[in-house]
């Protein structure tokens, strides 16, 4: 199994790419298929830049269940988008690529030029033992009650990336590729219940689904942002989105994703406005934060786009882009006050402090990587970073000589032992002890060198800490 996280595309044998110019009659296109025996013939335009592709099953949709004509131009009937792949790409990292963005087909680049492209089907048959296989049924679930099987079953797979050694990060990425998956089906299921929608709109998820962080203890957070509409409408189309988020609340609460006790959900009026509406928000939190609002921030500046116009977010990421322009010191200490607020739990003589819970000495393992991830948070807010994952926030970071080699590599280190903890933990409570997960961890179910380990992390996160201090809480009180 570790092939597929340690292997490149550029160790997978390609495909060449056939086009046809994008004028081409569909009968033609059709026959150049045959000739060359291929599934899916690129269409390039006039540019020689590949705009789309037609497959087998594009023929069928397209044209003959349509009763098309064949003598149009194949560009009427093409599909998109076109994707593309460096060929320094991990497989596992290609084959969630596909999922995320729905496409059988990506090209593949390398020193910015295509070289060829590969199949789903190509990618995923070399993978007859891999779990990326699991997130493939789940996209082919057709109800409710199947979504709930395929969530229930995802402790197992964890278990299985984490016993192949499969490091935390990856296994993250496979949780949120199947939790997206679930999502996206819910959306466009209720979608084909109530109807289109009367306006552009991006259903986005919030919190450590929106940093891709997600765990076998979660719940939801998402809100939803739709273009605005001229006052006659504005009431309408915002009883639609009301309604459209507590069906979609309703279906993942019995999937399994449980309704967020705080709040932070779609089906909450407080979380579904429009564009200029959000706008709004995050002006006032970080213009005139205090540290109640300065901490719904942080939730909504983990914010992934997940379904619809992915186009109403990147305009919220500009205008939050030219916002963070400004001198904001006060939002910045408050956040960096909530990255102080934990402390981590270590003894005068630098051992482990525990707490007790049902006759158990455990430590509270989320509790232990929050400042980790409000840290890391405030740094790339300062310097306008719009990565959503720690790990890939740390990078940025890294790449802008924020933090230096060494500095990234304790804090990255540190935030993924903590993280493959308390997944393997969350997943042997449900499997072995079949309770429900949380996030206390036995310190006896820890051997000398995990505590050892932890005790060091403990130290990293001290020292950060006191280095987030002086770079931010003493801006505002000099």
């Amino acid at each position: 199994m570790n092939e597929l996280y340690t292997t490149k595309i550029d160790g997978i044998e390609q495909r060449d790419i056939i086009a046809c110019d994008e004028n081409m009659p569909v009968h033609e296109a059709a026959a150049v298929m045959a000739l060359q025996k291929t599934g899916c013939l690129f269409v390039k335009n006039a540019q020689d830049e590949v705009v789309g592709y037609v497959t087998d099953i594009t023929l069928r949709d397209n044209v003959v269940a349509k009763q098309a004509d064949l003598n149009q131009p194949v560009k009427n009937i093409m599909d998109n988008p076109i994707v593309s792949i460096s060929s320094n790409t991990y497989v596992y990292e290609a084959i969630l690529m596909m999922f995320r963005t729905k496409t059988r087909y990506l090209l593949i680049t390398k020193n910015g030029k295509y070289t060829g492209f590969i199949s789903r089907n190509k990618l995923l048959g070399e993978q007859a033992e891999s779990p990326l296989l699991f997130i493939q049924s789940v996209r082919q679930a057709v109800s409710d009650d199947e979504l709930k099987r395929k969530w229930d079953g995802v402790p197992q797979v964890v278990a299985k990336l984490l016993n192949s050694d499969v490091p935390a990060e990856i296994v993250n990425q496979v949780i949120t590729s199947v939790s997206d998956t679930i999502a996206l089906k819910v959306i466009e299921t209720v979608i084909e219940e109530v109807g289109p929608p009367p306006a552009k709109f991006a259903f986005m998820v919030l919190g450590s689904e929106g940093r891709k962080e997600q765990t076998l203890k979660t719940d939801q957070d998402n809100a939803i942002i739709y273009e605005d509409k001229a006052n006659e409408h504005r009431e309408e189309v915002r009883a639609y989105f009301l309604d459209f988020a507590k069906k979609v609340s309703d279906r993942l609460n019995y999937i399994g994703f449980s309704y967020c006790t705080g709040g932070f959900m779609a089906m909450n009026p407080q979380w579904t406005h429009s564009l200029s509406h959000w706008k709004g928000n995050y002006d006032k939190w970080m213009t005139d934060p205090i540290p109640e609002t300065a901490i719904q921030f942080s939730t909504f500046f983990d914010c992934r786009f997940v379904y619809g116009e992915s186009t109403i977010i990147d305009e919220l990421h500009a205008f939050l882009d030219k916002e963070l322009e400004q001198p904001l010191e006060k939002l910045f200490f408050y956040m960096a006050r909530n990255a102080l607020q934990y402390q981590p739990p270590l003894t005068f003589f630098k051992n482990i402090r525990t707490i007790t819970k049902n006759k158990q000495e455990v430590i509270d393992i989320k509790k232990a990587m929050s400042p980790i991830v409000d840290l890391v948070r405030v740094y790339a807010l300062k310097n306008r970073i719009f990565e959503v994952n720690t790990g890939d926030r740390l990078n940025a970071l890294r790449e802008k000589g924020v933090f230096k080699e060494a500095d990234y590599e304790e804090l990255s280190q540190s935030y993924y032992f903590l993280m493959g903890l308390r997944l393997k933990n969350q997943a042997s409570q449900i499997m072995d002890e079949k309770t429900e997960p949380n996030n206390y961890v036995s310190i006896s179910s820890l051997n000398r060198i995990e505590r050892s380990t932890l005790i060091e992390i403990f130290k990293t996160i001290e020292n950060f800490q006191t280095r987030i201090k002086l770079a931010f809480t003493n801006n505002l009180f000099g």
